[in-house]
């Protein structure tokens, strides 16, 4: 095939049809713990921790390399005009398997249906950071896949000016021709395709990108995904689904204690399960966790089954650790504890203590947000194939480069001596970030002498072993003047931190962490100070969608709710005027010195835009009509990943406590609208997911185990419990600002605003979440 960029990638085993997918470096680095048979073979590496700068810049970009817009890397075009365009993002349902293409094939002149889509392979930095979170895939890639395409066309417009001896800029593309506008010459992509590939690309004052009023794609309607079809019809490949010739299974009995590790074991009953092949000790990775695998004693048999038939039969004696005390209602105490007593400022304008002292009215109120677990409707798996000490890896990962780099270090290999090939995944949510799981395949099949094996998470085995959201005590005390405005205001947020998985003790929230809708409030209050306490992880804590928005979001939003009840003011106008008037605030004057990664010049904290989404919601809900008994409407906003949500929610709450929603409104500023289809199903998603979380989403822990192990304890939102109409608003944007997230910021407004709905129905205040037991409790 001759072709303009041709790729090194090749569509993975179309039997199979597997996908890669983009990653986030891995702060550690060495090897993990190796595998044994029956008889434990191999020693645990050393496993160092991060360092503060690296939590910090993990919390910030925290990608290596950026992107890399290499046109060379990303199109390749055929004899036949077929354009092929690399994805470099993993593809869980949110699109940008189309989206970041669409952009490509738009600034090319691309016929859609022309083009075809492959996955980039983890495999090398060639394209730059692959790791797909933080709701930045569009926004830190929609100018570099822009020159990517508009390099592509430029160079198929020289070709076409060298063929036909004329002036490169008497040439057009158009609709994947090439046209001499003097003469109406025309020529396919096709017929220049081989001439192009030897033309060097465009760059700098070079390049010539088009004017959005030109863009036939980006910003429309209309673009047919790439993906949607096959999966709904089901004729797509996930993680689970990956099949090579002579594949082993394997589940693995895994220590439920974080630092647990097994004493011993008897095998024996194992063995003699039909289809049971083998029996591997995988040794416990020394902590801090990081993206180890946890160790544990694992089946391997000739089909899933009889490893799941295998695990039950074995027999283990578990060393549980120092953490087998850990109890989710005592650790609840902890933390209010920690809540109540001064802490470290992490943000102190004016003299906030001694406003407080002297006030005359003060109001406090103290929230609760329990463990939740991502429950990806798709459990980790990976398989993975070691042949002439090279492996790969077939998994539903966000992060193909740390796969890499953490699957390379456990095999003792050469990172370039691993590839991942980056499959669809069914839900990813961060969990899928941290791939352990995929660590765990490759051991196996070196203890197998490099036979490939599919490691499967049961559901239970992804709840019980998750990498879970934080659990945190968020304390919120104000002083008001006679009006009922705040003068002073204090808030504690009492939980453990991300940073706990890389740096062994780490405690209280870092300041990524902090900088999620803690310290950056843009509130028009002269005394305002923010405390971190430091408090103890005792699990695995893991970045999930939207982080520490979420508990943060929930009190603030929650509580800014009771001052306006307190005040006897309307809600929405109230919270208008914490906010004040519509500015710029530069992030670090509210001592946020993260802004999601991005350039406080750039991306400053603009109280206009996060005015107009609330107003915009509620207009749209009918903010202020008058219901019908039981029913209420709740408000609440957020800044999150960039980008402003306000959300509305209307609920119906029944005589006995049942609860149902008729209607969302949500109201989204994230700069243009690049894709609007997806984005809209995003702010669904994340409504739907938000629910689920606040009705009654809980991980509760005895004896240092999670309690929950599937759906029938671990509720996720059944369609008939779903809003009747979730409509999403947007507020338009012609590139005047730059590209926020869409992933994310829609999670955290969704509990406050429905516990504010709930309180406007009944009168009833909910400050511990889930919401489901508050009802049933009243």
């Amino acid at each position: 095939m001759s072709s303009v960029f041709q790729p090194e990638d090749k569509e993975v085993n179309p039997a199979d049809q597997l996908l890669p997918s983009m990653t986030r470096r891995t702060w550690l680095k060495g090897a993990g713990a190796l595998t044994g048979l029956a008889l434990t073979v191999g020693a645990a590496g050393i496993v160092r921790a991060a360092t503060s700068d690296e939590i910090k810049k993990y919390g910030g970009d925290g990608m290596p390399g950026g992107l890399v817009d290499d046109t060379l890397a990303f199109v390749s075009i055929g004899a036949d005009g077929i354009v092929t365009i690399v994805a470099h993002r993993s593809e869980m349902g949110q699109g940008v398997r189309t989206s970041l293409p669409m952009v490509v094939a738009d600034e090319l002149e691309a016929d859609w249906s022309k083009v075809r889509v492959v996955q980039a392979l983890g495999l090398e930095e060639k394209y730059g950071n692959q790791n797909t979170d933080g709701s930045r895939s569009m926004r830190h890639s929609f100018e570099p896949m822009r020159r990517v395409g508009a390099a592509a066309r430029q160079m198929l417009e020289m070709a076409a000016a060298q063929q036909w001896n004329v002036k490169p800029d008497e040439v057009r593309a158009k609709n994947h021709e090439v046209v001499h506008t003097k003469t109406g010459r025309r020529l396919s992509y096709g017929a220049v395709a081989e001439a192009a590939a030897k033309i060097t690309p465009p760059a700098g004052k070079e390049l010539r990108l088009k004017k959005p009023a030109e863009f036939r794609y980006i910003g429309k309607e209309s673009t047919r995904g790439i993906d949607f079809q096959n999966i709904v019809t089901g004729n797509t490949q996930y993680g689970i689904d990956t099949r090579l010739p002579g594949m082993l299974y394997a589940v693995i009995a895994r220590p439920m204690v974080l630092g647990g590790k097994v004493k011993s074991f008897d095998a024996s009953a194992a063995l003699k399960v039909p289809g049971v092949i083998q029996v591997v000790e995988l040794k416990s990775s020394p902590a801090p966790a990081g993206f180890h695998p946890l160790g544990g004693i694992a089946v391997i048999a000739k089909n899933t089954w009889a490893a799941m038939k295998g695990r039950e039969a074995l027999k283990i004696n578990w060393d549980d650790g120092k953490h087998t005390s850990y109890n989710s209602i005592e650790y609840k105490k902890t933390l209010q504890e920690a809540a109540r007593k001064p802490a470290k400022a992490v943000r102190n304008n004016g003299d906030t203590m001694t406003v407080l002292s002297k006030s005359s009215r003060r109001i406090e109120a103290e929230y609760y947000l329990p463990h939740i677990a991502h429950a990806t409707m798709e459990p980790p798996a990976a398989t993975a194939h070691i042949v002439n000490g090279k492996c790969e890896v077939w998994a539903c990962v966000q992060a193909p480069q740390a796969t890499r780099e953490i699957v390379s270090a456990h095999l003792k290999l050469k990172p370039e001596d691993v590839t991942v090939h980056v499959t669809l995944l069914g839900g990813g949510f961060g969990r899928k970030s941290k791939p352990d799981f995929a660590a765990e395949a490759a051991l196996l099949s070196q203890a197998m002498k490099g036979v490939p094996v599919k490691v499967t998470w049961t559901r239970e085995d992804d709840i019980h072993n998750d990498y879970f959201h934080t659990v945190s005590v968020e304390r919120l005390e104000v002083a008001l003047d006679a009006a009922g405005k705040p003068t002073a205001w204090l808030h504690r947020t009492a939980a453990p931190t991300i940073a706990s998985i890389f740096s062994e003790g780490a405690k209280g929230e870092q300041p990524f962490e902090l900088g999620m809708s803690a310290v950056n409030i843009p509130f028009a209050i002269p005394n305002f100070r923010v405390e971190a306490p430091e408090v103890e992880a005792h699990t695995r804590i893991g970045w999930f969608r939207s982080v520490s928005n979420i508990p943060h979001v929930f009190a603030i939003q929650s509580f800014v709710a009771e001052l306006a009840a307190a005040a006897k003011r309307d809600h929405r106008d109230y919270l208008l005027d914490l906010i004040g008037p519509a500015r710029k605030i530069n992030p670090k004057a509210m001592s946020d010195e993260w802004n999601y990664g991005e350039s406080p010049e750039r991306y400053p904290l603009d109280t206009g835009r996060m005015r107009k989404t609330i107003s915009l919601a509620s207009d749209k809900a009918g903010w202020g009509r008058k219901l019908p008994k039981g029913h209420g409407l709740g408000l609440a906003v957020s800044y999150s990943f960039v980008t402003y949500v306000a959300v509305v929610i209307e609920v119906v709450v029944a005589d006995n406590g049942d609860l149902s929603i008729p209607r969302v409104d949500i109201a989204v500023d994230c700069g243009p609208q690049i894709n609007p289809d997806r984005i809209r199903s995003q702010l669904e998603g994340a409504c739907i997911m938000g629910l689920s979380l606040a009705m009654s989403g809980e991980i509760t822990f005895k004896d240092g185990r999670a309690e929950q192990g599937n759906f029938h304890e671990y509720e996720v939102m059944r369609s008939m419990d779903a809003p009747r109409d979730i409509r999403v608003h947007f507020i338009k944007h012609d590139f005047d600002v730059p590209l926020g997230g869409v992933g994310e910021p829609a999670t955290p407004p969704i509990a406050p605003a429905l516990c504010n709905a709930i309180f406007a129905a009944t009168g009833k205040r909910i400050r511990d979440l889930p919401v489901r037991n508050q009802l049933k409790a009243s």
